[in-house]
């Protein structure tokens, strides 16, 4: 039996990760993350399609992309975009596949514009604050449905 896929669809400036703002996102790399994500997600028996992307037309492409493929979960760090695509939003309402909000930090405890998520209403849950171990506590989670 083939294993079940997870996409982790990441935004704008995540590529970034490990030079910028440390103090706010951590010293590692998103290829460092995908590598922890990956050995995560195999212990769980998930492969994973780690995606990373500045424009906000190619995150709504791999979302429906995910939900054409039978996706069992999406895990989406959209960056800023949460807290101003519609696009996404809409796009998350248009699939039947379950979309876990992931942030890095939390951005409720951060500047005022950072507290409204367009994504979070949608989403199936939101993990923030952890870090990058919030990645695998949304497999964890995943793997609960």
């Amino acid at each position: 039996m083939a294993a079940k896929t997870i996409f982790v669809l990441n935004g704008p400036n995540l590529n970034m990760l490990g030079m910028r703002e440390p103090e706010v996102y951590g010293s590692e790399t998103l290829d460092e993350i995908a590598g922890q994500i990956e050995d995560h997600a195999q212990t769980l028996g998930f492969d994973v399609d780690i995606r990373q992307s500045n424009h906000e037309g190619h995150l709504v492409d791999w979302l429906h992309e995910a939900a054409a493929k039978d996706a069992h979960a999406i895990i989406l760090n959209a960056g800023a975009l949460t807290h101003t695509s519609l696009s996404l939003s809409d796009a998350i309402k248009a699939i039947s596949t379950p979309v876990i909000e992931v942030h890095i930090s939390n951005p409720a405890a951060r500047e005022e514009y950072r507290h409204k998520s367009f994504i979070a209403p949608v989403a199936k849950g939101t993990i923030c604050g952890f870090g990058a171990f919030g990645y695998q506590l949304a497999l964890d989670a995943a793997n609960q449905f």
